[in-house]
């Protein structure tokens, strides 16, 4: 585990190969013969974020709340509509497809969807070297040896080299997509929810993996998964996010024992373990997450909180320092 957060210097960190603020990246709605903007859909909503080399953040949240939007936005796969991004000490934000290019080589990203992501049309040999090829790295015949070493590391045989995506399994598939990531040497690699299209035992391998891997090529990860349980096993570090923002950010320890913001806990208690009694397993939350198209004023989660007073109507709380090293976004916290 890191040790304890300094709230003071945690968004300026010098061990930060990441460190984002107030990022925003609105989808424009259209309308009219003249397709004017009416309003927009925001997905990132103002977020403060960093993470430190060598290590993982996890980034939970219900489906829809814009962990996917962030990952990809962070890595410049989506242009941010306002904020800014700092990637290994370089300001990255206004980088156009050109400037962005070379660093793909540090910047990788997993997907959810192992067989969406990998060309069918392309063998696995392909598939592998092709980010060496793009960005001219090793000679041809050292481009296949690497992918030949790449591949038994993630645990598959030589021979795959020639075989299609369609021809393996899924987790298969997600060990192909965690070497072509690997392939070009990155120091930061999203993994999107990468487990979950997988059965359980099959997760548990990847995840496995994941970590093994990050100590041999010291891989800095961001974590993005609904799945708590998964998230606690990997990060050192979670942040917790609800309807664009970061709600509370601790280690992974502390977060899981002492959730403090109510959305938090409404997670963390919806965590199946058969050590609680029925009564006490799972706190009931009331209604679906608002439209991000016009989120609610003040504190975005008070519609659904069962503590919410009127202050949490009005004020939108911003993410600070509550004591026992953690960051919570809440006036009741």
């Amino acid at each position: 585990m890191l040790p304890a957060i300094n709230p003071e210097n945690y968004l300026t960190a010098d061990m930060n190969i990441l460190e984002i603020k107030d990022l925003k990246k609105y989808f424009p709605i259209k309308s009219g013969v003249f397709s004017r903007t009416v309003n927009n859909v925001k997905a990132v909503d103002g977020v403060d974020l960093n993470i430190e080399k060598g290590t993982t953040l996890g980034l939970v949240g219900e489906s829809g709340c814009g962990k996917s939007t962030l990952g990809k936005t962070i890595i410049k796969l989506l242009n941010p509509t306002e904020g800014q991004i700092v990637f290994d000490g370089n300001d990255i934000t206004g980088f156009n497809t050109a400037e962005v290019r070379p660093l793909r080589k540090d910047m990788q990203m997993i997907f959810q969807n192992p067989y969406g992501s990998l060309n069918p049309r392309m063998n696995v040999e392909s598939l592998v070297t092709e980010g060496m090829e793009i960005h001219n790295i090793h000679s041809k015949p050292e481009r296949k040896e690497i992918a030949v070493d790449l591949l038994e590391k993630v645990g598959l045989a030589k021979y795959t080299l020639n075989k299609y995506p369609h021809e393996f399994s899924g987790g298969q598939r997600q060990r192909i997509a965690i070497a072509r990531a690997l392939a070009v040497k990155p120091s930061f690699i999203v993994c999107d929810e990468p487990v979950s299209a997988l059965d359980v035992s099959v997760q548990a391998q990847i995840v496995n993996l994941l970590q093994s891997l990050q100590d041999e090529f010291d891989l800095t990860y961001l974590f993005i998964s609904h799945d708590l349980r998964v998230v606690k096993h990997i990060s050192d570090m979670v942040a917790v996010m609800y309807l664009g923002k970061i709600v509370e950010i601790a280690t992974s320890e502390e977060i899981y024992e002492n959730p403090m913001h109510p959305y938090t806990k409404i997670l963390i208690s919806a965590i199946p373990d058969i050590k609680k009694s029925r009564e006490n397993r799972k706190i009931v939350i009331s209604g679906d997450v608002p439209n991000p198209i016009d989120p609610p004023s003040g504190c975005s989660f008070h519609p659904r909180c069962p503590i919410a007073e009127d202050k949490c109507k009005i004020s939108t709380p911003e993410l600070a320092d509550k004591g026992g090293n953690q960051m919570v976004a809440c006036h009741l916290a």
